[in-house]
Formats: structure tokens, sequence, C-alpha cells
């Protein structure tokens, strides 16, 4: 699967020399969820408003492990040009973000650390070099630290993919190699530092995401979390104009209940 797949693989093996000999943590049983919400709007020399939302819920006991999420990003910006082609020159909104992402897992425990987890992940982007991709995954989960300031796990398995490619209009399938790394530091009583590393990589596509953020909780319910997400495909026709890495940027208010 070229040498990106090496890479993934050997990252994964190594993961577990950073782990921390540490007291196994008791599962909660019962659902849990977050739902996030961001708005920005700018008026003045330049006109833009976007919205990103997420709502996320996962229920765990000494057996099970469950988790679905939903997020949306769309966005719009003033633009200036003759867009009817008769010369004159008008400022319209025009669309600059349109995607939104749904995924859900269900794990399986051997054990507080290992587990088998299989997952599925659906996202439609506008803006995207595919109008959308699919995949699934049946994948083996470790838990390499389990402390009660710092958590660290990761996933790897095969799986499936389908997409559909925005400037040909081909549907590509075929098989990936999946990897989830997924770690978690409270650096203090009410702040939290956090970042996920998601690759699906084959023969067509290699799609990675990475989120960082730190989330800053103001009380038992509410929190600040300011976030920075890079998205990047291989494929991508260069004529097109179509960027391979896309980042965004977030402020978003946090309500976490269970």
């Amino acid at each position: 699967m070229s040498h990106r797949t090496a890479l993934l693989l050997l990252a994964f093996a190594c993961a577990p020399a950073f782990a921390q000999e540490a007291d196994e943590a008791t599962p909660a049983d019962g659902w849990t969820g977050t739902g996030e919400l961001g708005f920005a709007l700018s008026r003045g020399n330049t006109r833009s408003e976007s919205l990103n939302t997420r709502l996320a819920f996962g229920r765990e006991n000494e057996q099970w492990k469950h988790a679905w999420f939903a997020t949306a990003q769309r966005g719009r910006s003033e633009a200036s040009r003759d867009f009817d082609g008769d010369g004159t020159t008008e400022a319209r909104y025009e669309l600059n973000a349109n995607r939104y992402e749904l995924g859900a897992s269900s794990g399986y425990k051997f054990d507080p650390r290992n587990s088998v987890i299989g997952s599925a992940r659906y996202e439609n982007d506008d803006f995207s070099p595919y109008e959308y991709q699919a995949t699934a995954s049946l994948n083996y989960g470790r838990v390499f630290v389990d402390g009660e300031r710092t958590k660290f796990s990761g996933e790897i398995g095969p799986g499936f993919r389908r997409a559909r490619s925005v400037e040909t209009g081909e549907v590509e399938s075929g098989a990936i190699l999946r990897g989830r790394l997924d770690f978690a530091h409270r650096l203090t009583a009410n702040a939290e530092l956090f970042n996920v590393l998601l690759v699906e990589s084959g023969s067509d596509n290699t799609f990675a995401q990475n989120d960082l953020g730190l989330a800053v909780a103001m009380n038992e319910a509410f929190a600040l979390k300011a976030g920075l997400q890079a998205r990047h495909n291989t494929d991508v026709d260069a004529a097109s104009g179509v960027k391979k890495t896309d980042t965004l940027t977030t402020l978003n208010l946090v309500y976490s209940f269970r």
C-alpha cells in the first residue's frame, strides 16, 4: 500500500514505547455526550459568516464501548465581481464551506486495555476533491496510557473505502488501512489538551485528519474549546485548483451532559 502505509504501521508499533504504568480506570456505565457550537460574523471592510457544530454521544461499560458523532460546517463570504456577465460588478455572498460528517464505532473489550472495534465514517464536502467519502473498517484497539491526567489510545485495522471524484465523477472503491491515535492530557483542574490523528490509506488516496485542541471548563456543564483541524488528501488534480490540505480554526462553546 505504499510507503505511507509502512510509516503508519511503524508509528503504531512504536506507540507503546510512550506508555506509562497507570491504574486501570473503571469505565462509566451510561450515556455521555457533548454538543458544540461556534459562530463567527464579520462586518465592515469584509463581510463573512461561518457556523460549525458537533454532536457526540458515547456509552461504555466493562465489556462494550459505543460512540457516534455528527459534525457540520458552513461558511460564506462577500465577493464582488460580474456575476451575470453584463459588465456590472455586484457584491454577493458566496458559499466557501459546506461539509457534514457522520461516524460511529462499536468495540468489544477483551480486557481494560485491548479491544476489537468496528467503525464507519461518511462525509460530504462541497469543497473537497471528493463529493463524498465513505469508509468502514475492523480495528484492533489498544489503550497505552490510562492515568488520571493522561490518556493515550490507538486503533489500526483493514477497511474499505468508497468515494466519488469531483473532477471526473468516477466512483473509486478499494481496500484501505485505517489508523487512529487519540491523546488527551489534563493540564490543570479545568484545562485539557487533546490531539486526535486519523489516517485512511489506500491505493487511490490517503486521507489524514488531525484535530488539536484546548478545552477550558467554566463549570461542570459548559466549556470553551479552541481547535485547529488539518485535513489532507493526497490524490488531488493540480489543474482543478483544489488544494491538498485544508485547515480550520475554531472557538466553540461546549455543553457536556450525562
